[in-house]
């Protein structure tokens, strides 16, 4: 089985969100097979025509960076007043230049979200499901990760510890990893069988 590199990127700020907590459960269980780095979108600045030009600030060359040495990338993302917030918005706007040479285009994607509320992040996923269209960015549809009543499913350390969820998260990294294979014209191999093997 080859090593496949995934990207993820919370898009809280927060160093304490439960979206960060997920991002970090992710890191613990994904397949073997896949290696997961992470990169903090705290110093991205807004995003400005002027300094996209030639010479681009560094924080957005490596952030662009990142995404094209990946092989699949994951957001997570909290919902702000029905949206994504305007942090993981940015990242992708700067991302997504130069039009028609992004490295966004073309990449295997998943979603997934936290929130205290009962909706789990389910609006903002829309929202970023549609912004990743944009991109031409092909993401997972399922299974669909909306952890609601969050502040229940961590303990105070930050470990995700609801068994259910657990579970979804290493699917969602499952169907990832399969997804990307496919899109590569191979044969998936992290979904575990029917019979465990």
């Amino acid at each position: 089985m080859e090593t496949l590199h995934v990207l993820g990127m919370a898009g809280s700020l927060r160093k304490n969100s439960y979206n960060r907590f997920l991002l970090r459960a992710a890191l613990e269980l994904a397949p073997e097979g896949m290696k997961f780095t992470t990169f903090d979108l705290a110093p991205v600045p807004l995003y400005n025509a002027e300094m996209d030009g030639e010479v681009k600030p560094k924080p957005v060359m490596a952030l662009k960076n990142a995404i094209r040495e990946a092989d699949a990338l994951l957001f997570v993302t909290p919902e702000y007043n029905h949206g994504i917030p305007g942090v993981l918005k940015n990242a992708i706007d700067w991302a997504s230049r130069p039009a028609g040479r992004s490295p966004l285009a073309g990449k295997p994607a998943a979603i997934m979200g936290a929130s205290q509320g009962l909706w789990g992040t389910v609006r903002a996923q829309i929202q970023l499901r549609q912004v990743l269209a944009a991109t031409n960015t092909h993401v997972v549809l399922k299974p669909e990760i909306l952890v609601a009543k969050a502040q229940n499913k961590f303990d105070a350390e930050g470990r995700l510890t609801d068994k259910g969820t657990r579970e979804f998260v290493r699917e969602l990294l499952e169907a990832l990893g399969d997804w990307t294979l496919r899109l590569r014209g191979k044969e998936p191999s992290f979904t575990v069988g029917e019979d465990g093997e």
